[in-house]
């Protein structure tokens, strides 16, 4: 326990020995407070560092901040800080200084009940450089934040679930164009889930909670970043809506900003018009500045020293030598449209410059020798004649000075350094090819779009396939339809069992970019861009009931050089039309990017917009903003941001021009050869959907599931699904099994009336009271042993074995809808003399005929069956289809 006046009770007294180390670079630390009290000498190890000690006093009313740098490492003891700050309709609770005090930076943001802890920390020591951040970022939701436990076998967390990498990528976009170039140090965000209400979303608050996090710690970075969610009731928008308004919903939009730009949008909705759009990014972009603003002033209080002595970028100089040995090749390879040999052309020149540079002396294979160092002791000319010092100018004895040579001395650059440079300076090339000559790599414009083609029936065994290539971007996309049994469950922190009848699983392997590359679980990329992809699909797709079947859709990317994703949703509309799934319209994607600051090449000043963009352009551009959608409305998009943010004057002509793009798709899409089929595929299942009494579900069911596993084991059906409002589903191969099903299921379900008679029906079972007749296939009904023969009969047995069959008629039906059968009632003499009380001309019905009921009261009600002295030992019978006797009543079986 550090020395703290709450343990103590007197403030610590500053003597004059502690006063005189405030100038010297010393790091002290104490121990056991309580075993060498104040008043007495207690031991002090002083170890001296590079850095120099911070002290602050300590008083009644603060809590002091003491660092120890000890062997335990250090430890932080700060006073908590909160605000409050207004989101839409209510206030977020923002904390920090009491949970995870040893972080660089860590807060909790509280919204309702829901609670989400963040924390930043950072590498001590440098990685190597490199043109991508060493930036992590993790989110995971406790299980015991809604009070529950995992229902698997293993209750521990483990690797992390889809929608939790979905999040982590809200996280990690907005916070990677704020990160400082040329820090190398490793950096961590970690974000979890305390508490969780079912009410308030966390996924924003995370957002929220990372940047605050990132700007409380000693990370160097250019603004703080906040997040919300937008939705859109009616006509209203909402600022953080709650899970239940969020159900009502147009628009699902997560924004991510500072307090003058947007840096990430991600959002989906059903056809939205692109003003609706702008206007809940107006309302967002309004929200994340409020918290923004408060969070700085937050930041002033309790922020730490950013690191900004760790930066470093490489030197100046180094860009004029890589511009002036590239430059003309760096204009020719540019000019190359495939991306292959463009590629290999780059790497060939930028081995060329580490080559030159190396043998000019200014690379060096050390890469501990970074930066910009001189080294004049290496340069010295051995061969040199010493200078000769005149007699009287120093004294004997005195240190001759030899003259520093007039000449320039060489720096060192590391091989990383160049590589760096050398990619910046590719793109520099790459950005004023485009704005100064009008056109990129490939020849196009700033509008134009590549060339579409579109295969569909490729695969003949699959249900819908469709090749889509948009120049060399090149996506297989295939769909499969299924049953219930095939929809994806997903655990959630909520305890409900969500099932998805519709999912979208997007693959990017190596090879797709001629690589070679590991083959594993998919990558967080290919998770979110496979979301993407199927959220956007999502509104065209037909309801349940006018469609029961669970799709699949795979999108196998063959060749990427440009949006890959957005080839997934051209490709993925054209499989679904081929699979016959009834879409309601056609979907198209398309990649936006951007030049930002076009002033520095030759142009206006004024962003310049490009659509559908190649890789390249991804990667040496501003903006990666995707658009899906059809001409008259959008249904998803995402946006991300490699410059500090961009205004909603940017994403409105961003916009505009994407819905211009996504028309020429659509009618390029329209061009399909061979077009869709838009019929059921032969090897596709066929689906019956059927509707009952619920009542009778439990009649299809039968006890612990034995009759529907008999139907199915009888006719041949790949699955039966039924449900508590009465819906049943069959599922089957060929339409034989499917119709044997059906009638199968309609005889157990069906309604019968006193009076039908069933013809040539098979005695089931033989009990000691009468006998179990079989009236439809898995429909019985008992038939009392005083209604078997007009005769007397001891036994059963006596003009009856199982397997032969009768006639009945329905005299009776219980309370309980189980059937008394007689055959008595159509034996001969029992004809003859009823037929002396009928009135003429009156038909007799069976069943199947005409649904004229006969006058009531013709047939007389059966007594109930009370059991025999032989029988009273027992309440009920049981054979191998159940219960079918229960204190003397019957009941019908299984």
């Amino acid at each position: 326990m550090l020395a703290n006046p709450r343990y103590h009770g007197k403030p610590l007294l500053q003597s004059t020995f502690l006063q005189s180390l405030r100038s010297e670079n010393f790091i002290f630390s104490f121990r056991c407070p309580g075993k060498f009290p104040l008043s007495s000498s207690f031991p002090l190890s002083l170890v001296r560092t590079s850095k120099s000690l911070r002290i602050k006093a300590l008083n009644q009313s603060n809590t002091a901040e003491v660092t120890n740098d000890s062997s335990e490492g250090s430890q932080y003891v700060s006073k908590p800080y909160s605000v409050k700050i207004p989101v839409g309709d209510r206030h977020i609770f923002v904390e920090t200084g009491h949970i995870g005090r040893q972080a660089s930076g860590s807060v909790s943001v509280t919204d309702g009940e829901t609670i989400v802890y963040a924390s930043c920390c950072l590498a001590d020591v440098p990685s190597e450089p490199t043109d991508f951040y060493p930036l992590s970022v993790h989110y995971q939701e406790r299980f015991s934040a809604a009070g529950r436990t995992s229902g698997g076998f293993f209750k521990r967390e483990g690797r992390a679930k889809d929608h939790e990498v979905l999040i982590c990528r809200l996280i990690d976009r907005p916070l990677r164009p704020t990160m400082m170039k040329g820090f190398y140090h490793e950096t961590q965000v970690l974000s979890w889930v305390l508490s969780y209400d079912g009410l308030h979303s966390p996924d924003s608050l995370a957002i929220t909670a990372s940047g605050i996090a990132v700007a409380l710690s000693e990370v160097p970075h250019s603004k703080t970043i906040a997040g919300v969610r937008i939705g859109l009731v009616g006509d209203r928008y909402i600022v953080n809506p709650t899970t239940k308004e969020m159900e009502e919903s147009e628009l699902d939009l997560v924004l991510a900003g500072t307090d003058t730009a947007i840096l990430m949008i991600e959002g989906f909705c059903n056809f939205l018009p692109e003003e609706k759009v702008l206007k809940a990014v107006e309302i967002g972009q309004d929200a994340v500045r409020v918290i923004c603003n408060e969070v700085e002033a937050l930041v002033k209080k309790c922020g730490k020293p950013k690191m900004v002595e760790a930066i470093k970028l490489p030197p100046p100089e180094l860009y004029r030598h890589v511009e002036e040995i590239a430059g003309d090749e760096l204009v020719k390879a540019l000019q190359l449209k495939n991306k292959i040999p463009r590629r290999k052309a780059l790497s060939a020149l930028e081995e060329k410059v580490i080559t030159i540079l190396t043998e000019k002396g200014f690379v060096s294979k050390d890469e501990t020798c970074g930066g910009a160092e001189t080294i004049p002791e290496l340069f010295e000319d051995e061969d040199e004649e010493e200078a000769l010092v005149l007699d009287g100018e120093v004294d004997e004895g005195d240190v001759h000075i030899k003259p520093v040579s007039r000449k320039p001395i060489p720096k060192f650059f590391s091989e990383v350094d160049v590589k760096l440079v050398f990619k910046d300076v590719t793109s520099k090339f790459l950005r004023r090819r485009i704005v100064e000559g009008g056109k990129r790599s490939d020849g196009r414009t700033s509008t134009g779009i590549r060339v579409i083609n579109s295969e569909c029936g490729l695969l003949p065994r699959a249900h819908g396939s469709t090749l889509f290539t948009r120049g060399e971007t090149q996506a297989l996309a295939v769909v499969t339809l299924g049953d219930k049994q095939m929809a994806q469950r997903i655990d959630n922190l909520v305890d409900v069992d969500e099932v998805k009848r519709f999912y979208l699983q997007y693959s990017f392997p190596p090879s797709c970019v001629g690589e070679v590359g590991r083959m594993g679980a998919p990558s967080r990329r290919e998770i979110g861009h496979g979301m993407l992809a199927e959220r956007a699909l999502e509104p065209i797709l037909p309801s349940e009931d006018d469609f029961p079947y669970t799709i699949r859709v795979e999108s196998n990317i063959t060749e990427s050089n440009g949006s890959s994703s957005m080839a997934s949703v051209c490709g993925g509309c054209l499989a679904l039309q081929d699979a016959g799934v009834p879409v309601k319209g056609s979907i198209a994607g398309i990649a936006m990017g951007m030049v930002l600051d076009t002033q520095e090449f030759g142009g206006d000043g004024q962003p310049l917009i490009l659509s559908d963009i190649t890789g390249s352009e991804d990667a040496s551009g501003d903006m990666d903003f995707k658009v899906a959608g059809n001409e008259t409305g959008i249904t998803a998009f995402q946006m991300d941001i490699k410059v500090g943010g961009v205004t909603l004057s940017i994403m409105e002509q961003a916009l505009l021009q994407a819905r211009d793009g996504r028309k020429q798709i659509l009618a390029e899409m329209a061009k399909c050869t061979p077009p869709p089929s838009r019929k059921l595929s032969e090897h596709a299942p066929l689906i019956l959907v059927m509707r009952v009494k619920p009542e009778k579900i439990n009649m299809i069911i039968g006890s612990g599931g034995k009759k529907v596993k008999s139907i199915i084991e009888e006719t041949g059906v790949e699955s039966i699904d039924t449900q508590s409002n009465g819906v049943v589903k069959i599922t089957a191969r060929d339409l034989a099994s499917l119709e044997k099903t059906k009638a199968i299921i309609l005889n157990l379900t069906m309604v019968p009336k006193i009076g039908d008679i069933f013809r040539n029906c098979e005695i089931k079972s033989i009990v000691a009271f009468g006998a179990f007749v079989e009236i439809a296939p898995g429909r019985e009904g008992l038939c009392h042993i005083s209604e078997l023969s007009s005769d007397f009969l001891a036994k059963v047995e006596d003009a009856y074995n199982v397997g032969d069959r009768v006639d009945v008629k329905l005299i009776e039906i219980n309370d309980k809808g189980q059937l008394r059968l007689s055959v008595r009632e159509l034996l001969p003499e029992a004809s003859s003399e009823k037929s002396a009380k009928q009135q003429p001309n009156t038909p007799m019905k069976e069943a199947g005929s005409s649904p004229i009921s006969p006058p009531k009261g013709i047939f007389r009600r059966a007594a109930k069956v009370e059991p025999r002295k032989d029988e009273s030992k027992s309440s009920s019978v049981n054979d191998k289809e159940g219960n079918r006797m229960v204190n003397g009543e019957a009941k019908i079986g299984s």
